[in-house]
């Protein structure tokens, strides 16, 4: 639904209007009645629509907001209704407030006034301020040290990760055929004896593994008293 966009040449929204209604008719705006204000707000609605005048969405809100208010009333209990009507007035109150400043500072503000073109100003960039030599060795160590988390990891901050030796399965199937080449049976613990790090005992492990599958080798026993030995190729 396009939004209707009106202004009133008189009323600058519907608190202008109400407000215009509540001297008129000479209304409290302390304890306003509802019912009254709401037949003059529609009657002058009325008359706009006569007049073939649009009416702005703020002026239909505020009739939809009376028309609840009222319907409140009428209830055995509206407290409800109440703290509306509490709020309305608090907003006819500033915004009272607000017209009376605009008038005043319409008689003070002119357009004709003259206003002179910003000036360029020489401005002095040197410090001048004494610190304590301590303040500034601080200063300065703070500032280091967030330069310092700006920058790439060190080599050794990566040693552990890329400076490590990579074992291949590969490599240790070929070291555990050349100790089982004779064709006797070793115990299987003798298999890890030249390991010099964890990732060749794994690919050591693997590469056994690799080998009872593909049948070359077998596995006897259990515990430390294990054997390995490769089997004949027929």
């Amino acid at each position: 639904m396009e939004k209707i966009s009106y202004k009133l040449p008189t009323f600058e929204g519907p608190l202008d209007l109400l407000l215009h209604l509540i001297s008129k008719n000479k209304l409290n705006i302390y304890d306003i009645s509802i019912s009254e204000l709401l037949n003059q707000y529609m009657e002058h609605l009325d008359l706009m629509k006569e007049n073939n005048m649009d009416v702005a969405s703020e002026f239909l809100d505020m009739a939809s907001r009376l028309v609840e208010i009222k319907s409140y009333e009428l209830l055995p209990k509206y407290e409800e209704g109440e703290k509306l009507k509490e709020e309305l007035q608090g907003q006819l109150l500033e915004y009272q407030e607000c017209r009376k400043a605009a008038k005043k500072l319409g008689e003070i503000v002119s357009f004709d006034n003259y206003c002179r073109n910003q000036i360029k100003m020489k401005c002095d960039t040197k410090y001048k301020r004494s610190h304590d030599p301590s303040v500034l060795v601080a200063a300065y160590m703070a500032a280091v040290g967030r330069g310092k988390k700006n920058l790439p990891p060190s080599d050794e901050a990566f040693s552990v990760i890329v400076r490590r030796k990579i074992v291949s399965v590969s490599s240790r199937i070929i070291g555990v055929m050349r100790i089982l080449w004779g064709g006797k049976p070793v115990r299987y613990s003798t298999l890890f004896d030249d390991s010099e790090s964890k990732s060749q005992m794994v690919a050591t492990f693997l590469a056994v593994l690799e080998l009872i599958k593909g049948k070359r080798v077998r596995v006897e026993g259990d515990g430390e008293e294990a054997q390995i030995q490769m089997l004949q190729r027929r």
